[in-house]
């Protein structure tokens, strides 16, 4: 059969490929193995978040007597959290094999191979079509230090279905997905280790805010270990052995725990896919691609986690727009990726865009920083969750909003006004000059860029 557009995979790029694709007029197909939705929609962003929803409903419950409401007997049921989060991503699926029909993408399950002049081989069944998406993703990282069996030593999908809690639990890997599970399995009683091989947790995050989420995951009582390594992991019945080595005082310890999950990034879905057969150019896992996601091969393109840049959802779905629009029209509006958001959806969470203070002073800006923190907020003490803060960093000569760093309650919702700020080349004076309602956790924003200025009242 022949196509305008055939996208392969079905996850946050590809399926917005598909739909954009559709809505402009291209006749489309989308191939997917696996669920339609891809990773995130079935084992990484949504379900993680309906875990974690679970473990703060849990945590609101045990202390509810906080709040002047009187809870008995709270328990945590690891195994009807897992089961709500998988109805979650069920229904989302549902929802993306419903986008799909709406807008008349054929859906071809199967797997996929590229093929010379325009062709993909889905499971030996040849479609033509005169531009093809790769938007494969990617999957968990095996590290040799921690083969993963899936039982002892596991990856994310893993961590998303245990039915039984474990009651110790190494990390290793404290990026968001790391961070995540972390706070997760410590929120609803299990005792967690954090490793992490760089000299903070969370090392893409500004240094206060790594701090910060240091000392609440601290308070949660537990145990994290920054500079440290997994040298190896040695099974001996139900017991983990972890070897780990703390790299500034090169001294190892062994950490005795019941299950070592293993989050220390992924690896892209390129192996099979026909890449050099087609003679498309791609090293060290990435295809390469130019502003468009052009390959080196005419009508074959590449976005999402197997191009180089942030391996997010939000990013993959923007790039799927650039693509398809340049597709139909020959130009679009390029990806800025430097001003794409990053969260992590831990308790305090953490929500940040552009520069850390220390990479602006680095590049040679000249800076203000303001800051503000939750524990004058008048929301976050109603709340009871005054943990964080909003940092900004600002150009002391043009007011633009160099970077923006919070930790704190619901921070995730809070970034996209400065991400738009950013966007738009609004300054911080203007930003901060438009009325922010009391009382809310967005205030923060107001008052952190107010004291860079040295005006904010509260701060």
């Amino acid at each position: 059969m022949n196509y305008d557009l055939i996208v392969i995979g079905s996850g946050p790029g590809g399926y917005v490929a598909a739909v954009r694709g559709a809505q402009k007029g291209l006749k489309t197909a989308v191939v997917e193995r696996e669920n339609l939705g891809g990773i995130c929609l079935n084992w990484g962003c949504i379900p993680t978040k309906a875990l974690l929803k679970s473990a703060q409903a849990y945590n609101y419950a045990r202390h509810a007597e906080a709040y002047g409401v009187k809870v008995a007997d709270v328990q945590a049921d690891l195994g009807a959290m897992v089961d709500r989060s998988r109805g979650v991503s069920a229904t989302m699926n549902k929802g993306v094999e419903f986008l799909l029909k709406k807008n008349n993408v054929d859906v071809i399950h199967g797997t996929a191979t590229l093929l010379p002049g325009g062709r993909v081989s889905v499971d030996g069944t040849e479609y033509q079509a005169q531009h093809i998406i790769v938007a494969t993703g990617a999957r968990s990282r095996v590290m040799p230090s921690m083969p993963q069996d899936g039982q002892r030593i596991i990856g994310y999908r893993e961590a998303m279905t245990l039915r039984t809690q474990p009651k110790t639990m190494l990390v290793c890997g404290s990026g968001a997905i790391g961070s995540e599970f972390a706070y997760f399995y410590q929120s609803i009683g299990t005792q967690v280790t954090l490793v992490e091989f760089m000299p903070q947790i969370l090392p893409n995050e500004d240094e206060e805010v790594a701090a910060q989420m240091s000392r609440s995951f601290r308070k949660m009582g537990m145990k994290v270990m920054p500079s440290a390594s997994v040298e190896k992991v040695d099974i001996e019945g139900d017991v983990c052995h972890v070897t780990v080595k703390d790299l500034k005082k090169n001294t190892e310890t062994v950490i005795d725990v019941d299950v070592v999950l293993s989050a220390v990034g992924v690896v892209t879905n390129l192996e099979g896919l026909g890449l050099d057969e087609c003679g498309i150019k791609h090293e060290r896992g990435k295809i390469e691609v130019d502003d468009y996601y052009r390959t080196s091969v005419p009508g074959y393109y590449a976005i999402g986690d197997v191009v180089h840049g942030p391996a997010l959802a939000h990013v993959a779905s923007k790039e799927a727009i650039c693509c398809v629009d340049a597709i139909v029209h020959g130009s679009a509006p390029k990806v800025n990726y430097q001003n794409v958001p990053g969260c992590t959806y831990t308790t305090p969470e953490v929500a940040s865009v552009g520069l850390t203070e220390k990479k602006a002073v680095e590049a040679g800006h000249e800076v203000k920083v303001g800051k503000f923190f939750f524990k004058a907020s008048g929301k976050a003490t109603a709340a009871g969750n005054t943990d964080g803060f909003v940092k900004v960093v600002v150009d002391a000569k043009t007011d633009l909003i160099l970077g923006a760093h919070l930790c704190g309650d619901n921070v995730t919702e809070m970034i996209s006004e400065l991400v738009a700020a950013r966007e738009q080349g609004i300054t911080a004076r203007q930003l901060a000059a438009a009325i922010h309602p009391h009382p809310t956790m967005s205030e923060g924003v107001m008052e952190a860029l107010e004291a860079a200025h040295g005006e904010a009242i509260h701060a």
